[in-house]
């Protein structure tokens, strides 16, 4: 009997321990918590800002160092005698950009251009005319001042339309002769002045169209970023030596600067009524072709250029090989800069210097 007992308990907890183990099956374990983790949010892309440049930007320097009366308005040409027997020049120091090119004898001549007409300075020793120079000034819709011309192309510059003003025929008192020069001995051809603080007033008497023309009120150059200072792309180049034949054009980097300052066949290029140095924040080399064409030794100068040029840019410590053109007969466009790939040049806002000159006959190290 007791036997049979233990025998029914043993298969009751059997049965109790099947039905325990049954009911767990039965029961899943409780899941997981799954804790989803927050994307990382890619960074945002930033958008470049655009820079705004100044309304008062100059056109030729693309410095915004404008009055507001000359905003839109048209710039100055004005001829200056180059030779050392007129050193020092007067006002030269204030010009936005100045062009030197040859003339009879391989001396140079100044074309010099100033941005604000309502600030051009007295100007001393001004000079005539030869074709080539007006050429040039038209692509920037520029007045044009000179005192006297070369009458071998009078109907060429007649049908340029030139708004010229001639020291030989003005009627406007915007030209003299400096009499201080001349009590110190100064030959009569290097003591004219033009007398640029009376222009503004003169040209709106008069009526004159003072508004650049719609395609000239962009920039004159492409230039690179307000605070930007870009060595071009080519070796180190500190001096320069132009050799126009009868007198050179010397160029030095200053670094403090970071402008060229210029000397005349070895002579610092002086400011004669600031007593500064003329110096350049872009220095061009144009070479072209240039030829006499008569027994007085006028010159022909090839300012069309063309993708086959050859130039050369200098800023900022550095130098790179560029052409260089205007379009062909087209006095009235643009004189534009290229890269070796045939893309528009972007330079350094500031002051340019540009030569036209013989082929290589410059130096730079």
């Amino acid at each position: 009997m007791k036997k049979k007992v233990l025998i029914m308990l043993a298969m009751m907890l059997t049965v109790g321990s099947l039905a325990a183990c049954s009911k767990q099956e039965e029961e899943p374990a409780p899941e997981p918590t799954v804790v989803e983790e927050e994307p990382t949010p890619e960074p945002a892309e930033e958008t470049p800002v655009e820079e705004v440049v100044p309304e008062n930007q100059n056109l030729l320097t693309g410095v915004p160092d404008l009055t507001e009366e000359a905003i839109g308005k048209r710039p100055v040409a004005v001829m200056v005698n180059n030779v050392p027997d007129a050193m020092p020049q007067y006002g030269v120091e204030e010009a936005d950009i100045i062009f030197e090119i040859p003339v009879e004898g391989d001396q140079t001549r100044f074309m010099a251009l100033y941005a604000d007409y309502t600030q051009v300075p007295r100007v001393c020793a001004i000079r005539s005319c030869r074709s080539y120079f007006p050429a040039i000034s038209q692509g920037f819709d520029a007045f044009y001042v000179n005192w006297g011309i070369d009458e071998s192309v009078s109907e060429y510059l007649d049908a340029l339309e030139l708004d010229q003003y001639d020291g030989m025929s003005d009627s406007n008192g915007l030209f003299g002769r400096d009499q201080d020069r001349l009590n110190s001995g100064y030959a009569l051809e290097h003591t004219a002045y033009f007398d640029g603080t009376k222009f503004a007033e003169v040209v709106q008497e008069q009526g004159k169209r003072t508004d650049l023309v719609d395609d000239k009120k962009d920039t004159a150059f492409k230039f690179n970023g307000l605070e930007e200072q870009v060595k071009p792309d080519g070796e180190a180049c500190t001096d320069v030596t132009i050799d126009f034949g009868a007198q050179t054009a010397g160029f030095t980097y200053d670094s403090g600067s970071n402008t060229y300052k210029k000397s005349n066949s070895g002579e610092p290029q002086i400011d004669g009524r600031t007593g500064n140095q003329l110096a350049f924040t872009n220095v061009f080399v144009l070479e072209t072709s240039i030829t006499v064409r008569d027994e007085v030794g006028h010159k022909n100068v090839d300012w069309d250029g063309g993708e086959n040029s050859v130039g050369y840019y200098i800023s900022n410590g550095a130098v790179q090989q560029i052409h260089w053109s205007k379009e062909t007969n087209n006095e009235w466009s643009r004189l534009s800069f290229f890269d070796e790939h045939g893309n528009e040049l972007s330079i350094n806002r500031g002051k340019s210097y540009i030569a036209f000159n013989y082929p290589n006959q410059t130096q730079m190290q």
